[in-house]
């Protein structure tokens, strides 16, 4: 059984009466097939919204088409204005039986690629969508050539380049990225956006970066922004706590410890700063990312898009492996100089502190801090609609 909410109807009649639709029939709808999961994270579902609230602001309503997953994020994407289809939940039958070989991530969509497929289409069987977005790595050209007949274009979000797709427009944001690593993987005709230009960042962190990068050429060092990203379903975040507390040279520093409402350690973080030497406060589903990481000084964080907002903002940063499809940024990031990394979160006793020393080194945060800014302004999530409307017109 298909849920719908939907928000975006008396949002179009709003922006048509206030002239800034293009009418009641014509406002355009985009759709967005994504997920979030303990399993997947929300890393997903919040750039997909950082786009749609974009989109948003030039008249476009958008309608996010996602499956019930525990951790699925419905609440948060209603919240900031969008219409919602929920899926229904997959079942363990379901899951085991549809296990698709050829894909590697195929256990996150819970069922058959042909059936949500199918489902995806139904639930916008009454509805026209000028484009829809997929941002989904169980997804493939099977399933998009299957749905792209029943929308206007098709766009997909993507950071693997290891399976082929059918779009009009491909998205991959990730530094060291090369428009010909899908040169097999979409047609000629599609159009490539390829590495950070086009990373999608909240508006909060273009309008905080100059702020941001201001304030930390003339304040001493003393405040550890810590996140890794909003499920954390190992405890790395405690992990990290552990090993700073032994860290000398961060004596005097205070320590900000942001989680995600859907960690399941919340309590156990919670109480682990209780005890801390080092002054530590946690902050859960925080609303001000872009304040409080220009607040600090040096950032030990999940090297997901996250990596990107601190790009922008000029924040150094240790980055942990959370998942395989981040070593490539990784990499890229530390051979600029623009980060370190401490490799997965099994490695991090190991290296974590050696690299805190190394970053601490009088003057090393400032050269990463440069270097960082160079690497993403905060614009990308307007480069990519401006293309999106373009396609549009």
């Amino acid at each position: 059984m298909l849920i719908r909410w939907r928000i975006g109807n008396l949002l179009s009649i709003c922006l048509t009466l206030s002239g800034l639709g293009r009418g009641i029939t014509e406002v355009a709808r985009f759709g967005f097939r994504v997920d979030a999961s303990s399993q997947i994270g929300s890393g997903h579902v919040m750039r997909c919204l950082t786009l749609a609230d974009v989109l948003m602001e030039r008249g476009v309503t958008c309608l996010f088409i996602m499956r019930k997953h525990p951790g699925h994020l419905q609440q948060q994407v209603l919240d900031s204005g969008h219409d919602v289809i929920m899926l229904p939940e997959p079942s363990v039958l379901a899951e085991n039986d549809n296990a698709d070989e050829s894909s590697a991530h195929a256990s996150w969509l819970g069922v058959g690629w042909d059936t949500d497929a199918r489902e995806t289409l139904e639930s916008i069987a009454s509805d026209t969508l000028d484009f829809l977005v997929v941002d989904h790595y169980a997804l493939d050209y099977r399933w998009e050539s299957f749905v792209s007949q029943s929308v206007g274009h098709l766009m997909v979000i993507d950071d693997l380049a290891d399976r082929k797709h059918e779009c009009d427009v491909l998205l991959d944001q990730n530094l060291g990225r090369e428009t010909s690593d899908y040169g097999s993987l979409v047609p000629s005709a599609t159009t490539k956006l390829i590495g950070a230009r086009y990373a999608l960042l909240r508006p909060e962190f273009k309008l905080a970066r100059r702020r941001s990068l201001a304030a930390r050429t003339h304040r001493e060092p003393c405040s550890l922004f810590v996140s890794m990203g909003g499920v954390d379903r190992e405890n790395v975040t405690a992990n990290v706590l552990h090993i700073i507390e032994g860290i000398a040279e961060l004596s005097g520093w205070n320590v900000t410890v942001v989680l995600g409402s859907a960690c399941p350690h919340v309590a156990s973080v919670s109480g682990l700063a209780e005890t801390m030497s080092l002054k530590t406060r946690v902050i859960v589903n925080a609303g001000n990312m872009s304040e409080l990481m220009t607040e600090a000084d040096l950032a030990i964080g999940a090297a997901g898009g996250s990596a990107w907002e601190r790009c922008c903002l000029g924040l150094p940063a240790l980055l942990v492996v959370m998942a395989e499809n981040q070593r490539q940024g990784t990499h890229s990031l530390e051979s600029l100089g623009a980060a370190l990394s401490v490799g997965a979160p099994y490695e991090i006793g190991g290296t974590l502190a050696p690299s805190l020393r190394q970053a601490l080194v009088p003057g090393e945060l400032a050269r990463m801090s440069g270097i960082a800014a160079g690497v993403c302004d905060g614009n990308g999530a307007d480069r990519v609609v401006d293309v999106l409307m373009k396609a549009i017109a």
